[in-house]
């Protein structure tokens, strides 16, 4: 049997999967995926998030506001994800970030609560899950403020440049890729040949992001090996060398068990 995978960004609270997310979980196991990673966007999504790790040994959650929802974010929502950050199947802080693609929320907004959630992110030892759009100068600028105090984290479903790639090195976060790097003329994947394997995460962002050939499909985590293989592709190694660091990466930085 191929080396486990661990699909490090998944959203198995969505509705898409509410006709079969018993019999998705099942599918993810027989190809591979050992551990899911179920991400919350806001306080409903969280506690969501949370039910499901209680119930399924293979996941895990992160909760968090995405930048989209900041705004509509009040301080018993806040008080609740600061409070969920303790729960023992909790494993990360995110989403969070900013996107000023959208601006859904004021981008004043998006920056004090990034600053708010990097603080709980130290005081809890929780890392972060970050989202960025159209904001790789605004978030650096703030992740410097600080990654010295030794802030952790993945830059998730990444899809910035060279250069973008390797400030989020140099400040010692890990990146991870989704069905995008399968797409034709994706330019992702050539980002991708450049982030060195021990950085390297795998996710799949579902139900979105479906990797080629399920592109336009719902995405589910059994997919994520889809998106190991293009990485052993272009970086013209072993698919097992692909998945036991990529795992290995994502157990350390989420200090997730071995099973």
């Amino acid at each position: 049997m191929n080396p486990w995978l661990i699909d490090t960004h998944a959203h198995l609270d969505f509705d898409q999967f509410d006709a079969d997310r018993e019999e998705m979980l099942e599918r993810a196991w027989m190809n591979g995926v050992q551990q899911i990673i179920t991400i919350g966007i806001d306080l409903a999504t969280s506690r969501k998030s949370v039910a499901l790790a209680e119930k399924h040994a293979m996941v895990y959650a992160s909760v968090g506001i995405h930048p989209h929802d900041v705004a509509r974010a009040g301080a018993e929502d806040l008080a609740e994800i600061e409070s969920l950050l303790e729960h023992p199947k909790v494993v990360a802080l995110g989403e969070v970030g900013l996107d000023f693609y959208y601006n859904y929320s004021p981008e004043e907004v998006q920056r004090k609560y990034l600053r708010l959630f990097l603080d709980w992110s130290l005081e809890k030892e929780r890392p972060l899950i970050i989202h960025t759009r159209d904001a790789d100068e605004a978030i650096l600028s703030i992740l410097r403020e600080r990654s010295r105090a030794g802030c952790q984290g993945v830059f998730h479903c990444f899809s910035g440049d060279a250069r973008m790639a390797e400030k989020v090195l140099e400040m010692g976060f890990h990146i991870s890729f989704t069905g995008n790097i399968t797409f034709k003329n994706s330019t992702s994947a050539g980002v991708m040949r450049g982030v060195p394997l021990e950085r390297l995460m795998v996710e799949t962002d579902c139900p979105f992001m479906a990797p080629v050939p399920h592109r336009g499909k719902r995405n589910e985590p059994a997919y994520v090996q889809l998106v190991a293989q293009k990485i052993a592709e272009a970086k013209g190694i072993a698919f097992d060398q692909v998945a036991e660091r990529t795992t290995a990466n994502a157990r350390a930085l989420f200090n997730l068990p071995g099973v």
